[in-house]
C-alpha cells in the first residue's frame, strides 16, 4: 500500500562515495536532504581495494578536500599506511596513497552522515523514479513508501543491474554480496536514459594466518607521513605494513589451461571492463611474454585478518583461483575468505549529462560516480561532491558551479566524460591533464578554498588558516628574492658535492633554489634570516622558483583555452545548417550540445577546421 513519507530539496540514490559528497554538500549548503541506501552497514563500503589516493587519485581527494568535501578527513581518521607516490619524479606527478582500515572508515562515514543537519539517511531499495505532474521528482521505494524531491542524484554505484560471475556460476547481485538494484534500471530505461553495461571486478581476500610473509618483500610506508586533509594538523601515523610478492610460470600454467572456463573469455560477460586494471587472467592472455606480474598483499584493517590480493583480479572458478594462488611465493598454503568475481552493471552514457552533471534532457536529475561511468573511489566521491553542489544551487535558483580543466583534475574529469564520453570505464591519471604542472596534489588548497569558501562549503575559519598560509607564501617569496646570500667556504663546499658551479659572489637565495641540485633545508645553514614556518609553505615557494619558466608557459596557455571558453554557443543551435562543417563533426556536436567552443573544441572527432567553421558561423551570427 502506498504512502506518502517526505518530500525533500535533495535525494540521492546510493550511499557509496558519490552518494556520501553529495548528500553532505546538499545539505550543508542549507538543502533538506534524503540518502538513500539498500544497507546502512554498507555505507562508504570499499569491496574493491582498501585503499585512498594514488597516482593522479590523490589529486582529487586533496581537492575534494580543498572545496569543503569529507573524503580527505576520513581518510586520514582510518588509514594505517601512508606513502607518497613518484617522488622521484617532478612535483606535478607526486601523489598521496594510504591503505584504509575498511570498516573504520564506512563507520566514519556513516556517523558522518547521521550527524549532518537537514540530512535524513534511509534504508530503503528505491525501485520507481519519474517526474510528476508538480515537476517534483517522485521516488518510490520497495516497501511502497514515497517521497518527492526538487531534484535527484543517482549515485548507484555497481548495483545497478548489478550481475556477478565467477566461473560458471552467475547471478544477480550487488557488490561483496549485497542486494542489485534491479527494479531502478527499468525506470530510469523507462525515462529514456541511455544505459549501457560496465564491468568490473575484485580479487579474493585471503587469511592472514595462512600466508607465509617471510619470502616477500615488505613495503613499509613513509617515515614522515602528509595528510590528505589540509585541516588534519597532526600527520597520520602508519600502522601496518604492505607486502609484494610476484607470479611465475606455474601461475601462468594454471591460467592458460583454465582459460575456457573464463566467463571473461567464454562470452558470457557483456559489460566492457576497466582497461588499466585489467583482470589477471587478462593480463596473462595480453601480455604472454611476460615472465612475471607484481601482487601486493595489503591488509584490510587492524581488526581483522583478512588480506587483501592487489592485481588479482579474476572471474575465474574458485577452485581454479585457489589454484593459481598457491603457485605464488608465500601463498602456497593460502585459504580463501572472499572469491574473487567480476560484477557487470548499468551505467549512463555520460554525454547525456552537462558539466554541471545534470541530465541535459532530464531537469532535476543529476548522475556520479560510477553511474556515469567512471571507476574508483575518489573519481566518484569528486562527481558526487559536484553533483550535490549543483543540485543544491539548483533548488535555489543559482548557476551551476562548473570547474574548468585548468582549475583541478575534478573539472579535467568531468569535462572528459561529458565532453569525450567513455568506452570503458574511465580511471583518472595524471597524463589526462594538460595543465598537470598547475595542478599538483600540493597546491590545490591554494586553487580551489576561495571557490569552496565562496560555495559556503569552507567554514570561515578554515579560509581564515587558508589566507594565513598564503600570505606567508607570498611573503616567502620576497624574501628569497630580496635576501643575498654570501659566499663561504662551507657553501662552496656543498655546491661543489651537489655538482653545482661554485658561487663567485652573493646571490638571491631565489637563485640558489632555482638550481635543481639545491633546495631549502640544504641550503638553511647559510640562511640565517629563515623564518620558523610549516614546511609547505617553503614547499609552494620553491616549486614556484624551480619551475617558474613551464609555469608561465602552461598559463599561457590556459588563456587561450579560457578564450575558447568564454565564446558561448547558444542553446538549441542546429549544427546541420553550418555549412561547412563534416557529417562527423555534426553528428558529435548535436549529440554532446557543448556549452562553449573550448568544450566543442574537445569533442572526439571535431577536428581544428571544423572549430574554424563554428567560429565563423557564431560571428557570422552574431554570437
Amino acid at each position: 500500500m502506498d504512502y506518502f513519507a517526505k518530500q525533500y530539496d535533495v535525494a540521492v540514490i546510493g550511499a557509496g562515495h558519490a552518494g556520501i559528497e553529495a548528500g553532505l554538500a546538499a545539505a550543508r549548503l542549507g538543502c533538506t536532504v534524503g540518502v538513500f541506501t539498500i544497507n546502512l552497514d554498507w555505507i562508504g563500503n570499499m569491496p574493491c581495494n582498501p585503499s585512498i589516493g594514488g597516482t593522479s587519485k590523490g589529486h582529487l581527494v586533496r581537492e575534494i578536500d580543498a572545496l569543503g568535501g569529507e573524503m580527505g578527513k576520513a581518510a586520514d581518521k582510518t588509514e594505517i599506511q601512508s606513502r607518497m607516490l613518484n617522488r622521484g619524479k617532478g612535483p606535478a606527478v607526486h601523489s598521496l596513497r594510504a591503505q584504509i582500515d575498511r570498516r573504520e572508515y564506512a563507520k566514519y562515514m556513516k556517523h558522518a552522515l547521521e550527524r549532518q543537519e537537514r540530512l535524513d539517511v534511509r534504508q530503503a531499495e528505491i525501485v520507481d523514479l519519474y517526474r510528476a505532474d508538480d515537476g517534483l521528482w517522485t521516488l518510490k521505494t520497495r516497501l511502497e513508501a514515497i517521497y518527492s524531491a526538487k531534484c535527484v542524484v543517482l549515485a548507484t554505484g555497481t548495483f545497478l543491474g548489478g550481475r556477478i560471475y565467477i566461473g560458471d556460476i552467475s547471478y544477480e547481485s550487488g557488490p561483496d554480496g549485497m542486494f542489485p538494484a534491479t527494479a531502478l534500471s527499468a525506470a530510469l530505461k523507462r525515462l529514456h536514459i541511455p544505459l549501457r553495461r560496465f564491468k568490473t571486478g575484485t580479487p579474493a581476500r585471503v587469511n592472514r594466518r595462512s600466508v607465509d610473509f617471510s619470502g616477500m618483500e615488505v613495503q613499509k610506508g613513509d617515515e614522515a607521513t602528509v595528510p590528505f586533509s589540509f585541516d588534519t594538523e597532526t600527520p597520520p601515523e602508519n600502522k601496518a605494513d604492505c607486502y609484494i610478492t610476484y607470479t611465475n610460470d606455474a601461475t601462468k600454467q594454471v591460467i592458460l589451461e583454465n582459460i575456457d572456463s573464463s566467463p571473461l573469455y567464454g562470452g558470457k560477460i557483456h559489460g566492457v571492463g576497466p582497461r588499466y586494471c585489467p583482470s589477471f587472467e587478462d593480463k596473462v592472455m595480453r601480455f604472454p611474454d611476460k615472465e612475471r606480474h607484481q601482487l601486493f598483499v595489503e591488509p584490510c584493517g587492524l581488526d581483522t585478518e583478512e588480506m587483501y590480493l592487489q592485481g588479482m583480479s579474476s572471474s575465474l572458478p574458485e577452485a581454479v583461483q585457489l589454484q593459481f594462488l598457491r603457485t605464488i611465493p608465500g601463498l602456497e598454503h593460502v585459504e580463501i575468505m572472499r572469491t574473487a568475481y567480476a560484477i557487470e552493471y548499468d551505467c549512463v552514457d555520460p554525454l547525456a549529462l552537462s558539466p554541471s552533471l545534470e541530465f541535459l534532457d532530464l531537469e532535476g536529475l543529476f548522475g556520479a560516480g560510477q553511474f556515469n561511468g567512471s571507476s574508483g573511489y575518489e573519481e566518484a566521491a569528486a562527481q558526487g561532491l559536484i553533483a550535490g553542489i549543483n543540485a543544491a544551487r539548483k533548488v535555489q535558483g543559482k548557476d551551476p558551479f562548473v570547474l574548468d580543466r585548468a582549475t583541478s583534475y575534478i573539472g579535467t574529469l568531468i569535462d572528459d566524460l561529458v565532453t569525450k564520453g567513455c568506452a570503458d570505464p574511465y580511471r583518472m591519471m595524471t597524463s589526462r591533464s594538460e595543465y598537470r604542472l598547475l595542478l599538483r596534489q600540493d597546491n590545490a588548497d591554494l586553487r580551489l578554498t576561495p571557490m569552496g569558501h565562496e560555495l559556503g562549503l569552507v567554514s570561515d575559519e578554515k579560509y581564515a588558516r587558508f589566507l594565513k598560509k598564503a600570505g606567508q607564501i607570498e611573503a616567502e617569496r620576497r624574501r628569497a628574492e630580496e635576501t643575498t646570500i654570501p659566499p663561504s667556504d662551507g657553501l662552496q663546499a656543498l655546491l661543489v658535492s651537489r655538482e653545482t658551479s661554485p658561487m663567485k659572489t652573493g646571490m638571491k637565495l631565489a637563485e640558489l633554489l632555482r638550481r635543481p641540485q639545491l633546495d631549502y633545508d640544504v641550503l638553511a645553514p647559510f640562511d640565517p634570516t629563515r623564518p620558523d614556518l610549516p614546511n609547505a609553505v617553503f614547499e609552494q615557494v620553491e616549486i614556484a622558483l624551480k619551475y617558474e619558466g613551464y609555469i608561465r608557459r602552461q598559463e599561457a596557455q590556459v588563456r587561450e583555452m579560457r578564450r575558447l571558453e568564454g565564446k558561448r554557443i547558444p542553446d538549441g543551435i542546429c549544427y546541420d545548417n553550418i555549412d561547412g562543417l563534416r557529417l562527423e563533426a555534426r553528428e558529435k556536436l548535436g549529440k554532446a550540445r557543448p556549452q562553449n567552443v573550448g568544450q566543442a573544441s574537445r569533442i572526439s572527432g571535431v577536428s581544428p577546421a571544423d572549430i574554424s567553421v563554428l567560429l565563423i558561423y557564431l560571428a557570422k551570427e552574431g554570437y
